[in-house]
């Protein structure tokens, strides 16, 4: 089992002939992010958002808000999360997906920065997703939304 599939992006986000077959799902705030570069990249890419909070003290994850285009369930989800710590908002994320008939074969999670344990248990619990990282570090830069809304 590996980690990070080797394919190409381009291969994944063939940009220029099947971008109707594409949506992109934003965890809010540090998903939205990522929103303009892909935006910039798939102008007319469908977009759906879902909201999910975890619980301090307990570390579950909630979801408060889930909003996907209507055929959501025909399409490949670029999932957009920045930093993937412990895997726990997205597996909610991907429960919630699955729910409205998208299957994990057909999820593409987008992180910028992830933990070893985070992409584990995302494949332990979905083995069909894929994840494109650009790093995999044991310790998350939590600093990372502070810096881009200027909180810091």
């Amino acid at each position: 089992m590996s980690i990070l599939d080797k394919k190409k992006s381009s291969d994944l986000l063939n940009c220029c002939g099947c971008l109707d077959k594409y949506s992109m799902l934003l965890l809010p705030c540090l998903g939205e992010a990522m929103e303009q570069g892909l935006r910039d990249c798939c102008r007319s890419i469908r977009i759906g958002k879902i909201l999910i909070q975890s619980d301090e003290e307990t570390q579950r994850a909630k979801v408060y808000y889930a909003k996907f285009p209507p055929d959501v369930y025909r399409r490949k989800v670029l999932l957009m999360y920045p930093i993937l710590s412990t895997g726990n908002t997205v597996i909610e994320a991907v429960k919630v997906l699955i729910e409205h008939g998208v299957q994990p074969a057909c999820i593409i999670l987008l992180s910028l920065f992830s933990t070893p344990h985070g992409a584990i248990s995302i494949i332990q619990e979905f083995p069909d997703i894929t994840i494109l990282t650009t790093e995999v570090h044991p310790v998350a830069p939590t600093h990372f939304g502070q810096k881009y809304f200027g909180t810091d």
